[in-house]
C-alpha cells in the first residue's frame, strides 16, 4: 500500500480509503490511486489482519463454475468439497454464467480475499490476466475446460472421444442424416464435441454436407425451436446428437411435442436426472463431474504443498449409456 501511495503521490490513508470504497474522496484522487494500484498489480487484502495473526494460510479456496445451480456444476462442487473437507479447507464458490467480464470479476474477488488456491472453469479465450498471480505463487487448477495461453494444470472430460462414441453409435444403428445441436461455439467443451461429431462422420464416409450442424443455440428454448425448424425442413434428420444438458431438454420437448420421440433417434452429452424414466429412455454420453471435482481438488492440494509435478491435463473418461432413444433404427439399419 505504501508503494501505491508513493506512485500516486498521496498518503497511505488515502489509498486505504479509495481501495475500501469509502466516501469523501475526490474523483481525481480516486483515479490516481486506482491507476497506481493497477500499474503495480496491487489488490487489497481484506484478511490482512487475520493473516498477520495466524500465518500465511486462509484455509479457503475459490471455486468458479458456470452456474452453481446447474446439476453438472453442482456435482463438480461436491467433488471439490469432498476432498477439501478432509483437509479442513472451506470452498468459496461463485458462478460466472458464461460471461468473460464476470469471470474476471469473480477471480479478482477471490484474490482480494487471499484464498490459498483457485479452481476455475472459464469462458474467456485468454487467461493471461492470471499470469501475475501465478508469479506470486498462487496455486491454480482449471476444471472442465483447459487453461488457454497460460501454464496451469487442467482436469477435463474426454469430450472428443465421447462425441465420437455417440456419433458412431447413431451411424451404427443405420442413420446417415444426423443433426448436431450445440451451444456457444466459444466454449471449448462444445467445440471438442462438435469436432468429434464431424470426425466420426468423416471416418464413415458420410459427407459433412449431409449433416445439420447447429451451433450457438441459446438454452432449452433455443434448442426446442431449432429442432422444430429442422423437423419442418425438406430433409429432416433421422437422428440428433444434443451436445449439452440444456440442448437435451430442448430437443426432448420438441420431439415429444411432435410425437416423434419414437421415430427420431437421440443421444445427449451429459446425463440429466429422470432421463431414464422417459419412454423411450434417453441414451447419453455421461460425464463424471464429481470425479472432475475430486481430481481438481487433489491436484490443487498437491500444488499448494509445492510438490514437484509436471504440468498436466488430466482426463476423465465418459460412458455411453444405452436407454432406447439412441437405439431407434435408421433407414440404413443392418448395413453398418
Amino acid at each position: 500500500m505504501r508503494d501505491v501511495a508513493a506512485v500516486a503521490g498521496v498518503g497511505v490513508k488515502t489509498v486505504s480509503r479509495v481501495l475500501n470504497g469509502e466516501p469523501n474522496v475526490s474523483d481525481e484522487l480516486r483515479e490516481r490511486v486506482t491507476r497506481a494500484a493497477e500499474a503495480l498489480n496491487y489488490e487489497l487484502n481484506v484478511y490482512a489482519g487475520g493473516l498477520r495473526r495466524s500465518g500465511a494460510r486462509t484455509n479457503a479456496i475459490g471455486l468458479m463454475l458456470e452456474s452453481v445451480d446447474d446439476a453438472f456444476s453442482a456435482a463438480i462442487h461436491r467433488g471439490v468439497e469432498t476432498v477439501m473437507r478432509r483437509h479442513s479447507i472451506i470452498v468459496l464458490a461463485q458462478s460466472f454464467e458464461e460471461d468473460a467480464d464476470r469471470e474476471r470479476t469473480v477471480v479478482k474477488e477471490f484474490l482480494r480475499r487471499r484464498v490459498d488456491g483457485l479452481i476455475l472453469t472459464t469462458v474467456s479465450r485468454d487467461q493471461a490476466y492470471l499470469s501475475a498471480e501465478a508469479a506470486r505463487g498462487t496455486s491454480i487448477v482449471f476444471v472442465d475446460r483447459p487453461a488457454v495461453s497460460v501454464a496451469f494444470d487442467s482436469v477435463v472430460s474426454c469430450n472428443y472421444d465421447g462425441a465420437v462414441a455417440a456419433t458412431r453409435h447413431l451411424l451404427h444403428h443405420g442413420h446417415r442424416r444426423l443433426a448436431y445441436v450445440g451451444g456457444d461455439h466459444e466454449i471449448w467443451t462444445l467445440r471438442e464435441r462438435e469436432r468429434g461429431f464431424y470426425a466420426e462422420l468423416d471416418r464413415w464416409g458420410v459427407p459433412r454436407s449431409d449433416a445439420i450442424g447447429l451451433t450457438g443455440v441459446l438454452g432449452e428454448e433455443g434448442a426446442r425451436m431449432a429442432v422444430h425448424g429442422m423437423l419442418d425442413g425438406q430433409d429432416p434428420p433421422t437422428a440428433i446428437f444434443a451436445a449439452h444438458n440444456r440442448m437435451i431438454i430442448g430437443t426432448l420437448r420438441a420431439l415429444h411435442e411432435r410425437g416423434a420421440q419414437n421415430e427420431v433417434a437421440l443421444i445427449g452429452f451429459d446425463d440429466v436426472q429422470l432421463l431414464d424414466l422417459l419412454e423411450p429412455g434417453v441414451s447419453v454420453v455421461a460425464q463424471d463431474p464429481h470425479r472432475l471435482g475430486e481430481l481438481a481438488a487433489e491436484r490443487l492440494l498437491a500444488r499448494m504443498a509445492r510438490k514437484p509435478l509436471e504440468l498436466e491435463t488430466l482426463t476423465v473418461p465418459t460412458t455411453l449409456i444405452e436407454r432406447g432413444s439412441g437405439e431407434i433404427p435408421g433407414p440404413f439399419a443392418g448395413e453398418g
